[in-house]
């Protein structure tokens, strides 16, 4: 890019990435500007003595972490760009204490994300993965008719968060003549699906549970032994959120023990480090964190990050605001 002379890279001194971005969003920042970089290990603490008060904005990946120690060593930080629905990386409290405004990348990833969670949905239950690894591995012409998986149409489905995403979630559902009932801290006015007061009540009542709430660390283990417990042995549990909202460890034993039928899992409590009990069951469908990932999608949330940059750098206000800035 540096032999064309007709591609011009603006400066943004104002500006400090922090983190692994993502690809879609590297490709994008580079093709318009040149923006310093946090950098890791001992060379961090020189980085920040000497250019600390030079930046206004941050820009992250959801997988970069944005403590309140970084916060601090920032003393004219302004807001923090997200890139990415989901925020739980950043400490929002201390964020909120100084006046910094905090942007994600809501909507535009509602539909992929939706689209994975009917992806787990039907692997799990019917047992799609499985069956193509018995073709694969010869098992067919050996051990003969596959065992049967479960029905989807006419199942009740619980949706623990009922956004934008988990909103996507159900209508798709709606096709197979599901009947949805969810759980938000606070009831839905107007909403056509049935209320549980409590994740507890929620579990009780459906076949499958999909979560769907955000990782904030108020939703720490949301799901936990008891509510995985109440969805029972015929229950199935689908999780396109974050691993933490789930008590995994609880989860792999009663997978193991036959308290749960089966689990469709994109998010862990670990990432990338899944552990070897789930990967060993043949009731659970694993995918690499991939709700969001298509190509349309990422390159959709590259754009609303960068729209973000520009329009605080250039206005002093966010596109699509978590936190608003203090003026």
């Amino acid at each position: 890019m540096e032999d064309d002379p007709s591609v011009t890279v603006e400066k943004m001194p104002h500006v400090l990435r922090i983190g692994r971005l993502e690809p879609t969003l590297e490709e994008e920042l580079i093709a318009r500007y040149e923006i310093a970089e946090l950098p890791d290990g001992p060379a961090r603490a020189g980085f920040l003595a000497e250019r600390a008060a030079d930046f206004r904005v941050v820009l992250t990946s959801g997988v970069s972490v944005v403590d309140a120690d970084t916060i601090a060593a920032l003393p004219n930080l302004e807001a923090i760009v997200n890139y990415g629905a989901g925020v739980d990386s950043i400490d929002l409290e201390a964020a909120r204490h100084r006046g910094i405004a905090v942007s994600n990348t809501p909507d535009v990833l509602s539909d992929s994300v939706a689209d994975t969670a009917l992806g787990l949905i039907l692997m799990t239950l019917r047992r799609f993965g499985a069956a193509d690894r018995y073709v694969r591995e010869g098992r067919w012409a050996t051990e003969g008719r596959f065992s049967y998986g479960r029905d989807i149409s006419g199942l009740q489905v619980g949706i623990l968060g009922l956004g934008r995403i988990g909103s996507a979630i159900a209508t798709r559902l709606l096709g197979f003549d599901c009947a949805i009932a969810y759980h938000n801290r606070h009831q839905i006015d107007g909403s056509p699906y049935r209320y549980a007061a409590s994740p507890l009540e929620l579990a009780e009542s459906v076949d499958v549970l999909v979560v769907a709430t955000t990782g904030d660390p108020k939703a720490r283990h949301l799901v936990d032994r008891t509510v995985l417990e109440a969805l029972g042995p015929e229950g199935y549990l689908i999780n396109i959120a974050r691993g933490s909202v789930v008590d995994e460890d609880a989860l792999v034993e009663l997978l193991e023990g036959g308290g749960l039928a089966g689990a469709g899992l994109d998010v862990f409590a670990d990432e990338p480090n899944v552990p070897v009990a789930l990967r060993n069951l043949e009731s659970v469908v694993l995918f690499p964190h991939i709700g969001s990932a298509t190509a349309r999608t990422r390159r959709a949330m590259a754009l609303l990050s960068i729209q973000n940059l520009e329009s605080y750098l250039g206005t002093g206000e966010l596109v699509t605001p978590v936190l608003r800035p203090r003026h």
